[in-house]
């Protein structure tokens, strides 16, 4: 078997992978990643222990046990590009041997979820609540410098929203599904919908400071778009990447997010830090109760 370069997997002087500064023995197969470093701990406070505190760069990451499992919270900064260093670099931890720098016979599939915050595309999905992402439609371009087919129903659901909004252009859409079996876990107190992630916060999403739009109402185009039972829930930049790279790594992914803007009603949370914190506790609940 090939030996994977030193310029294409790259090791610190410990033997931690180059980005997140974490060694294969400090990863446990249960991932909660989040974009804030500033959120890690604010995360493993409810770890009854923690093995582990590490941090290279923007990248923190505290691994611990809830109980008797074992979970490791990252850190991901802001984005699909920071998204694509490290569901890479996860795999790497787990499926490459960093010894003979080749890949596993016997590759391991993590459950990874990402905890963050996002703006409703929904009048009835108010601020302050969660929402767990059926799907993860891409604005950005991650997924397409890789070589994963969507399934069938995919493919019909991107020609489906394709026609409804008019993309053309710059913009190539692409949706790949959550996990179904972490997702079922997450009907009690959880919105279940289409997450939409976008490679920026303003134009992408529809800002206008004061720039103008290539593609002015496709925020309601988003919120009126419907395929079979299925809707857009919320939008934010980073659970596309995650469910592309997760499907092609082989790995579940589930994204959980609390809603901090309602952008059909303009409504911003009165108190974000409290919200993200509900949703930490309720889907650590949920992850613990269920060993996920």
């Amino acid at each position: 078997m090939n030996k994977i370069p030193e310029s294409e997997l790259i090791l610190d002087k410990r033997g931690a992978i180059y980005h997140l500064g974490v060694r294969p023995d400090e990863l446990a197969d249960t991932v909660i990643v989040v974009g804030d470093p500033d959120r890690v701990p604010i995360v493993s406070k409810y770890f009854d222990t923690i093995e582990h505190r590490l941090q290279h760069r923007e990248f923190i990451t505290h691994t611990g046990h809830l109980g008797t499992k074992r979970i490791t919270v990252t850190s991901a900064g802001i984005g699909p590009d920071n998204i694509d260093i490290v569901m890479n670099e996860l795999d790497a931890l787990v499926n490459i041997d960093f010894t003979n720098r080749t890949i596993k016979p016997q590759l391991r599939s993590l459950s990874i979820f990402r905890f963050g915050t996002c703006g409703s595309l929904q009048a009835h999905i108010p601020v302050d609540s969660f929402v767990a992402g059926s799907h993860g439609l891409g604005f950005d371009n991650v997924m397409h410098y890789y070589n994963e087919q969507c399934t069938k129903e995919e493919t019909q659901m991107i020609d489906a929203f394709i026609a409804h909004t008019g993309l053309k252009g710059n913009v190539t859409p692409y949706i790949f599904t959550g996990s179904n079996e972490l997702l079922q876990h997450f009907s009690k107190g959880f919105y279940q919908g289409i997450t939409v992630g976008c490679p920026g916060f303003y134009g992408p999403q529809g800002r206008v400071l004061r720039l103008g739009l290539a593609y002015p109402g496709l925020i309601e185009k988003l919120t009126d778009f419907r395929f079979e039972n299925t809707f857009i829930s919320n939008f934010e930049m980073e659970t596309s990447a995650i469910y592309g790279l997760g499907r092609a790594l082989r790995h579940r992914c589930l994204s959980l997010n609390v809603i901090v803007a309602n952008r059909v009603l303009k409504q911003f949370s009165k108190d974000g830090a409290a919200a993200v914190e509900n949703l930490i506790k309720a889907s650590l609940e949920v992850i613990a109760a269920h060993n996920l």
